[in-house]
């Protein structure tokens, strides 16, 4: 009998002590992030406002967007505080770029940044966000959370997050055509929701075209387009370094298409004039960068 007593006051002791801990869980308040990829936001948004991907094409208010973003969730997390926005982008050698370092410096947003490789390609984001979402959820700092992307890299991440109790919530903008998102991803998320063209059009701005054409004025001589090409190069290789530069020298006399595209576009920036149309001055302009580049090496 004593025995039987014992064990009856170590179950009421249990019982009591799982009252406490459900009281303590059902008084913590929830708490919600929003994980943005920048790269997914800028390409999906910029073509269905604008009509273009390339970010040189228009201008995204990220402030004004990322302030939509946590209105948006203070409706549907209605019982729940924000932790923070974790915004993930690209850059040349995990360099801020000055509309980076403006976003990180806003309130309760944090930037993460992965690589940027020669095609202009983020490299490593999605492993990002899968490190800060399982993190998260593995140690209770969040119960949901609100992941704008599409890549079906993503997958793993929500997996991850999912098998620490934390709901996730796809967040997508309205495609232009077709999807945008991976259907595999579409399928592992608690729930979907889709920003459509009237949310989004706030927040983008074309860029206006400017052609750089002045009637009546010769274009600029081949001298002059060499020395625009070799001042490109300096600042080019002070940004990314000699061992860009090493990966870059097997290729020569060849550019990477989008190194190409974008000495061009710096090019007809600096001599305020277009060089479509003249296959001399950009074989010139390409000389000039050249040949910077390989007194450097």
């Amino acid at each position: 009998m004593h025995a039987l007593d014992a064990l009856g006051a170590r179950l009421e002791r249990t019982n009591e002590l799982l009252q406490r801990m459900l009281a303590e869980v059902a008084k913590t308040p929830s708490t919600h992030a929003i994980f943005v990829d920048a790269g997914y936001v800028h390409a999906a948004a910029g073509l269905l406002v604008a009509g273009t991907e390339d970010r040189r094409s228009f201008d995204l208010d990220a402030e004004g967007l990322i302030e939509a973003f946590i209105d948006k969730a203070r409706t549907i997390f209605a019982d729940s505080r924000l932790l923070r926005v974790y915004w993930y982008d690209g850059a040349r050698r995990r360099i801020h770029t000055p509309e980076q370092q403006a976003i990180a410096e806003l309130p309760d947003v944090k930037v993460r940044l992965g690589n940027l490789n020669a095609n202009n390609q983020q490299k490593g984001v999605d492993s990002l966000i899968r490190t800060d979402l399982e993190s998260l959820a593995r140690h209770r700092a969040i119960s949901d959370a609100a992941l704008v992307g599409g890549d079906e890299d993503l997958v793993s991440a929500v997996e991850a997050a999912q098998g620490y109790g934390a709901r996730v919530h796809l967040w997508g903008i309205e495609a232009a055509e077709g999807r945008n998102q991976a259907e595999a991803l579409l399928w592992e998320v608690d729930s979907q929701r889709t920003f459509e063209l009237d949310f989004c059009r706030p927040y983008v701005t074309r860029r206006p075209v400017t052609t750089y054409e002045n009637e009546g004025e010769p274009p600029p001589s081949r001298e002059e387009v060499r020395f625009v090409g070799a001042q490109i190069a300096a600042t080019w290789l002070a940004e990314r370094g000699r061992d860009r530069l090493a990966e870059l020298l097997p290729g020569a006399p060849y550019l990477p298409g989008p190194v190409d595209q974008d000495l061009l576009v710096e090019a007809e920036r600096l001599l305020s004039r277009s060089l479509r149309g003249h296959a001399a001055l950009r074989r010139a302009l390409r000389d000039g960068f050249w040949q910077h580049l390989k007194a450097q090496y």
